[in-house]
């Protein structure tokens, strides 16, 4: 009997090997381009989300534009498009206490009202206006000769550490003495691009409730009468009594602006800006500050 040619099987080895080899190419290459079709997608997401968070922003600043003169106050609206939406809500940084800027006594109870001691409020108040005015300068005095409230528009906003001296409400956990529970209380009734003085037209209920010598009944008779429209505003600043001296009218020009974006396959970002928008400015709106959020689930 004749025995067939060992050359033949070795080709049908080497054939069976190769089919095997091609397969598991076949198989590496799919799972890459699933791979690379996932992140395509997830890029393409991010890039959309970041349009509408942009998106957002420019009705924001249109929106602050188009009040003028008109008090901004917890304004919300959403922007459609057809890669999803986006909701913002917009907020003048005026109305809050300015830590670079106000009066010690203001920034004292301010601390008081969320808690703190009034011993330690009135350190780390004063702690505060020193870091202000480093090199023991001469500090500004911590009450107001006037007690008219002023109606001239707040002048642009620095960026330069001489005229504002906090870049980040954060700064303030380096403040000795200052407990973490006190710094989370005031973020949101405190703010680093306002002025010395609070805009009794925009200020949340808990910041007129924070200004030296206000009680509950005071607080209440202020929203009460700016609740009236039109608002009488010297009647308003009467009723928190002598903390009116701590309270000026102005434009709204800088606003803190909470931006939620979700796309139609349900992709969320979400962020917070602070803009500023003033008259002749050789752009429409200016960024001062952009804080990405962890990306909520739903808007």
């Amino acid at each position: 009997m004749k025995h067939g040619d060992p050359r033949r099987g070795v080709i049908l080895v080497t054939v069976l090997w190769s089919i095997a080899l091609l397969s598991a190419l076949a198989m590496a290459a799919a799972v890459t381009f699933r791979g690379f079709a996932g992140v395509m997608a997830v890029e393409r997401d991010r890039v959309q989300g970041d349009a509408l968070l942009s998106a957002g922003l420019e009705t924001a600043a249109g929106i602050i534009d188009a009040l003028g003169d008109a008090p901004l106050i917890d304004l919300e609206t959403t922007v459609n498009l057809a890669t999803g939406s986006a909701r913002l809500r917009v907020n003048d940084e005026g109305g809050r206490v300015d830590i670079g800027k106000a009066p010690a006594i203001v920034l004292a109870a301010l601390l008081r009202s969320v808690g703190a001691p009034d011993a330690a409020a009135g350190d780390i108040a004063q702690r505060i206006v020193d870091r202000r005015n480093p090199g023991n300068a001469a500090r500004p005095s911590t009450t107001r000769r006037s007690t008219q409230p002023s109606t001239q528009p707040s002048t642009q906003p620095s960026t330069n550490g001489t005229s504002r001296p906090f870049s980040d409400l954060r700064q303030l956990k380096f403040i000795p003495g200052m407990a973490p529970e006190w710094l989370s209380g005031i973020e949101p009734l405190a703010t680093i691009f306002g002025s010395d003085t609070v805009n009794p037209l925009t200020a949340p209920p808990g910041v007129i409730a924070a200004l030296p010598g206000v009680d509950k009944g005071q607080v209440d008779a202020f929203l009460k009468t700016r609740r009236i429209v039109p608002v009488d505003v010297d009647r308003l600043v009467r009723t928190v009594g002598s903390a009116q001296q701590y309270l000026a009218t102005r434009p709204s020009r800088v606003a803190s602006v909470e931006l939620t974006a979700e796309l139609a396959d349900g992709y969320a970002v979400a962020a917070r800006a602070v803009i500023v928008v003033l008259p002749q400015d050789s752009a429409p709106y200016r960024v001062l500050v952009w804080t990405p959020r962890p990306s909520p689930r739903v808007i």
